[in-house]
């Protein structure tokens, strides 16, 4: 989820209809939401279909809190990467991943996660984490802090802003973090956007872990879905959305043998099928009512019959 300068509800969760028609198969059936957050699909999934049942999981105590009090919907303080302890055996009709940090998040300053207000360099999504952000920027040698803004943000400056946080240490909050940043690149990156997006990204993904997460959350998440189950992903950056891509299109690819080999000798078969042949992308007027959505990429697949 981008940042702006407008405050929101505690999550406003983006391309509902889309993904409410999209689990329409599950109508009767259970879905794992993987990331609660403020229940926003969840809520408009349970309005849709009455006879559906949510299995909702978040890292963050916060989300679990204030998630609404219905019987169809099973809250759960977990990550979705532990999807395979969780599930056990069992199958599931569906499976929801809204990745990024939620509204509430990004709006409260005490969690450390917006370069544009003051607090503690902390950016955990869940108390399953001991590493803050905090760690990371005043305590990793220099050249591991530029791989991971290279790496995980695709900062182009990184190896200046590493060095400039480096000389600056101790940096203590969030505002702090983001002048370092901004003084550190040159003047035309810092025209556009703001020049710490991506640094706060970087950084928030080595907290906590999110790519691997994801690695782990996907292959988990197909392996659990019955037969015609639907697994739909809303991402938020290139990295997030390659991998995504990625594993639908390695679950929809049959026989890997080479193309002159007269007869199949991998055995393979799809286990996915794509539902979206391009990304689906809020409308003009998603992006203008909830600005935060601007970025969001929803990809879909469904688990092939036996």
């Amino acid at each position: 989820m981008d940042q702006t300068d407008s405050p929101a509800p505690y999550h406003l969760p983006v391309l509902v209809e889309t993904v409410t028609e999209l689990f329409a198969p599950a109508a009767d059936g259970v879905i794992v939401d993987g990331t609660l957050g403020g229940a926003g699909h969840s809520v408009a999934l349970l309005t849709a279909y009455p006879h559906l049942r949510i299995i909702g999981l978040d890292r963050d105590p916060d989300a679990i809190a204030n998630a609404p009090h219905d019987a169809r919907l099973t809250p759960m303080q977990a990550n979705f990467a532990d999807l395979d302890g969780i599930l056990g055996e069992a199958t599931v009709d569906g499976v929801l991943l809204d990745l990024g940090v939620s509204s509430h998040q990004l709006d409260t300053p005490q969690r450390g996660f917006s370069y544009r207000s003051e607090g503690p360099l902390d950016m955990r999504m869940g108390r399953d984490t001991t590493r803050r952000a905090h760690d990371i920027v005043n305590e990793w040698p220099r050249d591991e802090l530029a791989a991971v803004l290279r790496r995980f943000g695709e900062e182009r400056h990184a190896g200046r802003i590493a060095d400039a946080i480096v000389r600056n240490r101790p940096i203590e909050d969030t505002r702090r973090l983001a002048a370092v940043v901004a003084d550190a690149v040159p003047a035309p990156a810092r025209r556009a956007r703001h020049p710490a997006r991506r640094v706060f990204q970087a950084i928030r993904i080595a907290v906590n872990e999110e790519l691997e997460a994801l690695r782990v959350g996907l292959d988990a998440a197909v392996e659990h879905l019955a037969p015609r189950g639907r697994l739909v992903v809303i991402s938020y950056h290139s990295l997030e959305d390659r991998m995504v891509k990625r594993r639908i299109a390695r679950g929809a690819a049959g026989c890997i043998c080479p193309p002159d080999l007269p007869v199949c000798g991998c055995g393979r078969a799809a286990e996915l099928r794509a539902l979206t042949r391009k990304a689906i992308r809020p409308s003009a007027a998603e992006i203008e009512a909830n600005p935060r959505s601007r970025s969001a990429v929803l990809r879909a697949a469904e688990k092939v019959a036996a």
